[in-house]
């Protein structure tokens, strides 16, 4: 039987959050921390391997309690209410940007954000919206998220037998995808940023993981200095991290890094999650999960908040969407300047704790059992 949830996943999924909107506020001091700036992976890959990881713990325990086509109408529920979400929150970010455009005059926001799709062809943009085709900047996560929850009932009965198999078929599409050219039409570019043909990949193995730290293992004593793979996974970080930051000086880049490595790693697409992507993003994870082996870590104050954020992901995600052009505004209307970028930045990401923080004080009201009336004397 699955176990309970984990306030690791929490804490990371709301991380990642927090740095998806910085990532997404040009000219933001605070996005030079993220994780993007020391590897080759970033938080998207956080934000869908743990939603494979939170999807499978959750909807596999309705499987094995309530049966397959339960589950399965929880999914496609779930999918509907994002998908609802998605229309909405577009809609939303349109209202905002063109408003934000009207206040700013050294830039176009609107070409910035994409929608010019909008401006130019307004009806075919209605529909490419109802399609998924439609895809502004900072909405490309939702639209994945949509397709990869509504194509697991198609594996989640094998995942929960066979893992493995599934892991196995997963990594066979993933591999013929980019070779292939097989993706989802869309606007602008003429496919999905995040190709969810090769996403899914990142998706599945975050079941797997969930599958797999439900189970009881033996526990591996040894120090990690003696841990072949942990070494291993380490110093691939490393030496990710290393080669990232010296991207900021492409004439040390170029004159340090080998030309049979550079071959062999660029380009490094987002797009269809290039395999040097994926590998840092797992090696990360073997990492941090080694060196964070227990949860005790996120009981302080601190930590706790930011587990709330990743309760509630898709809420505080809708937020953080609206709030980072309005932060572009503000700091564009203001020179771009430095205080004010911090400002921005640090507020957004307390509005989204705050909006976390109440979702739970909601939660827990609601939960609170009504005082039984008393009986009356007869």
């Amino acid at each position: 039987m699955l176990n309970g949830r984990d306030p690791r996943i929490d804490f990371f999924r709301g991380l990642a959050l927090i740095f998806i909107f910085w990532d997404h506020v040009p000219h933001n001091p605070l996005g030079q921390i993220t994780l993007r700036n020391f590897g080759f992976s970033d938080a998207a890959e956080v934000f869908v391997f743990l939603a494979g990881y939170a999807a499978v713990l959750a909807y596999g325990k309705i499987l094995q309690r309530d049966g397959y086509w339960f589950a399965t109408l929880k999914i496609l529920r779930r999918a509907w209410v994002l998908y609802v979400v998605h229309i909405f929150l577009l809609a939303m970010l349109m209202g905002i940007v063109f408003f934000a455009n009207s206040h700013v005059e050294t830039r176009d926001l609107v070409a910035e954000m994409g929608l010019t799709h909008f401006v130019t062809h307004p009806q075919q943009a209605l529909t490419d919206e109802l399609l998924l085709r439609f895809k502004p900047n900072l909405m490309d996560p939702l639209p994945l998220y949509i397709v990869l929850l509504a194509g697991l009932p198609l594996v989640l009965p094998m995942m929960l037998r066979k893992a493995w198999a599934v892991v196995a078929v997963s990594t066979t599409i993933y591999l013929l995808a980019p070779w292939m050219g097989w993706n989802l039409r869309a606007i602008a570019d003429g496919v999905w940023y995040f190709n969810p043909v090769t996403w899914q990949l990142l998706f599945v193995l975050g079941g797997a993981a969930a599958l797999y730290s439900s189970k009881e293992r033996p526990v591996d004593t040894r120090p990690l200095s003696r841990q072949p793979l942990f070494i291993a996974a380490a110093l691939y970080v490393v030496v990710a991290g290393v080669i990232t930051v010296s991207w900021r000086w492409p004439e040390i880049h170029d004159a340090v890094m080998p030309y049979l490595i550079s071959e062999l790693i660029y380009p490094i697409s987002k797009t269809d999650l290039s395999p040097v992507r994926l590998v840092h993003f797992l090696a990360l994870a073997y990492v941090t999960a080694k060196l964070l082996p227990g949860a005790g870590w996120t009981r302080n104050w601190l930590a706790g908040h930011v587990c709330q954020m990743g309760r509630y992901s898709l809420e505080v995600f809708c937020l953080g969407v609206v709030l980072a052009p309005l932060a572009d505004m503000l700091n564009a209307i203001m020179g771009d300047a430095l205080t004010m970028q911090l400002l921005t930045a640090t507020a957004g990401a307390i509005l989204m704790a705050g909006l976390a923080a109440w979702l739970e004080f909601n939660k827990r009201l609601n939960q609170r059992a009504p005082a039984p009336a008393p009986a009356l004397n007869r």
